[in-house]
């Protein structure tokens, strides 16, 4: 089965030099699943010529938000919106979580709280989960017809469910320590208050993002017709 990386942001170079890109945390987080992988750059307007040169579609984040004016943003809007009319599955992580949304009706904002970051504990339908998460925007009114399945005090809708279509996570399954660390020391000072990174800080290696692989994986799978 093959996924296509819509990769829609890049980390700067002296992170990536430690921590690699997008995609490469993608297929890392998936492997063992019998995927394939082929990326197009969005971000700079590198788009597939249709939504069924991959089997399913994987939305990355970004540093971008989806309400600004950026080239990529409708474009990525529509091709969201064929793959569901096409039936060809898509899953979004952070910017992907709420473009996902925003494509669909759905209203995405900063949060009035400011930045969530670090290891974070999530109530999904199929209980607690543990993901690294580095976000001050999210989904702030879900689209019609999405299902949210996972929550927190700090993100109502941190997981929705698109039944037949879509899937996607606010946090970072993808993200291991050595990524929020990258953050922590080059994305975080002067940005994020001192006392939420000292907190991401203390919560390097309490995530485990194991069971939500699974469920993507589960996921695409099922949608595309697929045996498990």
């Amino acid at each position: 089965m093959k996924i296509g990386i819509l990769e829609c942001g890049r980390l700067p170079d002296d992170m990536s030099a430690k921590t690699g890109q997008y995609p490469p945390m993608f297929m890392r987080l998936l492997d063992g699943h019998g995927f394939s992988f082929k990326t197009w750059h969005v971000e700079a307007m590198t788009f597939p010529a249709s939504v069924t040169e991959a089997d399913g579609w994987l939305i990355t984040g970004s540093r971008h938000g989806v309400y600004e004016d950026h080239a990529f943003i409708p474009v990525l809007e529509q091709f969201i919106r064929d793959a569901f009319a096409a039936h060809v599955p898509v899953v979004g992580i952070c910017f992907g979580h709420q473009i996902m949304a925003q494509a669909l009706g759905g209203r995405v904002e900063k949060y009035a709280e400011g930045w969530v970051v670090g290891a974070q504990d999530y109530d999904f339908d199929s209980g607690p989960v543990r993901l690294n998460a580095w976000h001050q925007d999210q989904v702030i009114t879900p689209p019609k017809g999405a299902q949210t399945v996972a929550r927190n005090a700090a993100c109502a809708h941190a997981a929705l469910h698109y039944p037949g279509h879509g899937f996607s996570v606010q946090a970072h399954p993808e993200f291991e320590d050595r990524v929020i660390q990258g953050l922590i020391d080059h994305r975080g000072p002067g940005v994020v208050p001192d006392a939420q990174l000292h907190d991401a800080q203390a919560g390097l290696g309490h995530a485990n993002s194991a069971r939500v692989a699974d469920r993507i994986a589960v996921f695409y799978k099922q949608h595309a017709g697929l045996r498990i």
